[in-house]
């Protein structure tokens, strides 16, 4: 985030950073006292951004508190703990909670793991708790036999403020265990679903399910983008599943679906009227199954970007699979993914089945009906987020380390960079003394890499590092 010649950023446990915008000159540095256990959990390290406001940067930290600091000096202003880590090992915040008006609220992470996700809010100026908002909700049909108690359903992508309606717009996780639902027959809500909320008291406005009785990873926790349509305010909203769903912004009622993911055949399609899912295909237990698309979704977690000048929504497709063999979790098992509550025995991700290698894309779509103008392919799906200027020009970055500029109008490839490690982040575009600059943080990490390597051995051979690199635009 740049304001006022300023660049804040996050790295890695935490640690956040306030630079010169124009020269790249560490103004400040917050390295927080993180609790022992944080660096254990599945989660550990992950830092998805800050929030800059009302004079503080806002962070979520990774042993479960809300943490202003003075913007100018980057001290500790106060410190608010929301979860129990001894009762909720593993619910931190792994992205950074959001302003709606002196309101702070953001989710744990949890969706894979054994217990009831959260969305908290806390007064902005004192770190005071406001509101609660229990994602499981309390009914025995949805959850039934006590399952909810374990049931995961975490927020843990930051979600949107919109100021014209007063309202929050937030989506939630899969339900757990990920892949199998026989102890938690029902629909499981408010899993796999955007939530409307009113940011005062934290109280339901409306909430649109996405995939009931989620059995296959895929969260509706991604971001909420705001658009026209006829005239009015609606609701672009993709998740994981590989389907894009568009929905009235004052009510949650669907306007339309549209297929995102090429390769699919977890479900025959999605209404558009109605948003129920087609012959959904649930794994059956013991039984090996490939599933299109993979955990890690049709898009990984970063954003895209819409353009209002081409009316083009930017993002990225990753078009990989998974072979899995479902079962009941063992809470005796050793594996490097005991931590967690997938409801596997067994997983790998594959190339799609009828193409010889997994790939990626960059598609510039409209954003209502899913049109697409041009589409870019990737022979390994890139990882990071999308940038779009009003200029006319989209950057991203590739799993290798590569930067691009195209024309937002027709895709044209009008600049490349290697940059010596992969990026995960998001470029940001910011003038200083009248010069645009691009500024981009490269650094492969997280766990997506590592499930990845089914699909590409290389991985394991890409650089490592990590850095921040600012370009200026002429």
């Amino acid at each position: 985030i740049v304001i006022d010649g300023v660049l804040y950023y996050i790295s890695a446990f935490n640690n956040v950073w306030a630079v010169d915008a124009a020269t790249g000159k560490t103004l400040w540095h917050y390295e927080p006292k993180l609790a022992p256990i944080s660096r254990q959990v599945f989660y550990a390290a992950a830092s998805r951004g800050v929030t800059v406001g009302r004079g503080k940067v806002f962070v979520g930290t990774l042993d479960g508190r809300f943490v202003a600091l003075d913007q100018k000096s980057g001290k500790e202003i106060w410190s608010t703990q929301l979860t129990d880590q001894k009762t909720q090992y593993g619910a931190l915040f792994s992205a950074p909670p959001q302003l709606a008006g002196d309101v702070l609220f953001g989710g744990t992470t949890g969706g894979d793991q054994p217990f009831a996700g959260k969305i908290y809010a806390v007064n902005a100026d004192t770190g005071k708790p406001v509101w609660t908002f229990d994602i499981i909700k309390n009914d025995p049909a949805s959850w039934p036999a006590g399952s909810g108690k374990v049931g995961g359903g975490s927020a843990w992508m930051p979600g949107t403020y919109d100021e014209k309606s007063d309202t929050i717009f937030i989506g939630t996780s899969n339900a757990a265990p990920d892949f199998y639902g026989a102890d938690r027959k029902g629909d499981n809500k408010y899993t796999a679903t955007l939530l409307a909320l009113d940011p005062k008291t934290g109280k339901l406005k409306w909430h649109r399910q996405e995939i009931p009785h989620d059995v296959w990873d895929f969260d509706s926790a991604y971001e909420a983008l705001v658009v026209k349509k006829d005239g009015k305010d609606v609701i672009v909203h993709l998740n994981k599943s590989g389907f894009v769903f568009v929905m009235d912004k004052d009510d949650g009622k669907l306007e339309n679906v549209w297929q995102f993911a090429e390769n699919m055949n977890w479900s025959k399609g999605i209404d558009p009227k109605t948003g129920a899912l087609i012959e959904p295909r649930r794994p059956e237990p013991g039984k090996r199954e490939l599933l299109c698309p993979n955990l890690l979704g049709a898009r990984s977690w970063n954003h895209g970007a819409y353009n209002p000048g081409t009316g083009l929504w930017y993002s990225h497709a990753m078009e990989v699979c998974n072979e899995v063999v479902s079962g009941p979790d063992d809470p005796t098992s050793l594996k490097a993914l005991s931590a967690l509550s997938l409801g596997i025995d067994e997983i790998k991700l594959v190339p799609p089945p009828n193409s010889a290698k997994p790939y990626g894309r960059l598609d510039a779509r409209d954003p209502l009906t899913g049109k697409l103008k041009w589409s870019i392919r990737y022979d390994m799906p890139p990882l990071s987020s999308v940038l779009t200027t009003a200029g006319g020009l989209v950057f991203t970055g590739d799993m290798e380390g590569h930067l691009f500029a195209y024309d937002a109008d027709n895709g044209k490839q009008l600049w490349q960079f290697n940059a010596g490690s992969g990026v995960r982040g998001g470029p940001v575009s910011y003038a200083v003394n009248g010069k645009q600059y691009i500024v981009i943080p490269t650094g492969l990490g997280s766990h997506a890499p590592g499930f990845l390597a089914g699909a590409y051995p290389q991985i394991k051979d890409l650089p490592g590092g990590a850095a921040l690199i600012g370009f200026t635009l002429e």
